[in-house]
């Protein structure tokens, strides 16, 4: 009697296995991008435009000493993640890099790290969210808020790696 894998097993009882994402990562830093527009009001303000994948470029937005991030599909379409609503309010800004979560040569997820100033006894101390956007062909949206731990770049790769079935954050 022949061995049969698990696998064949598993494949002939029509139980389907997805590939894991793999990452991809791209700038996300003010001076590292192209600069578009800088305010020069007392609240300072500044948009830039930094390198995606597949087509797809992320608009860096700074406001009030708050950063938020747009996702630009390749036909120019604009998606705002609202990190500033729906991470924190406080005066924040985005980690230097962007993750890109592909399935092959096509995004299906972003993870963007997101720093809040959330104590106001303390605006030195900061807490790091991880942000995670689901990317298809109808949009962009974001639709998690993973909270600091030890384990938390897995849990973003995990969310990440199931986002198309979830839904936007509101």
């Amino acid at each position: 009697m022949k061995k049969i894998s698990l696998f064949l097993l598993l494949a002939t009882l029509g139980i389907a296995f997805a590939a894991p994402l793999s990452s991809v990562y791209t700038p996300l830093e003010f001076g590292k991008c192209k600069a578009v527009s800088r305010f020069q009001d007392e609240a300072g303000g500044a948009v830039d435009l930094c390198p995606g994948v597949a087509g797809y470029t992320l608009q860096l937005e700074e406001g009030d000493l708050r950063q938020n991030v747009q996702v630009i599909s390749p036909k120019g379409k604009k998606y705002s993640l609202d990190l500033w609503i729906l991470i924190s309010g406080s005066f924040s800004s985005t980690g230097p890099r962007a993750e890109w979560r592909m399935a092959g040569k096509v995004p299906k997820a972003l993870i963007v790290r997101f720093n809040a100033s959330e104590n106001p006894e303390d605006s030195n101390k900061i807490t790091s969210y991880l942000a995670v956007a689901k990317i298809s062909s109808s949009g962009a949206c974001l639709v998690a808020r993973i909270r600091p731990s030890a384990n938390m770049n897995l849990e973003a790769r995990r969310v990440s790696d199931r986002a198309a079935g979830m839904s936007c954050l509101k």
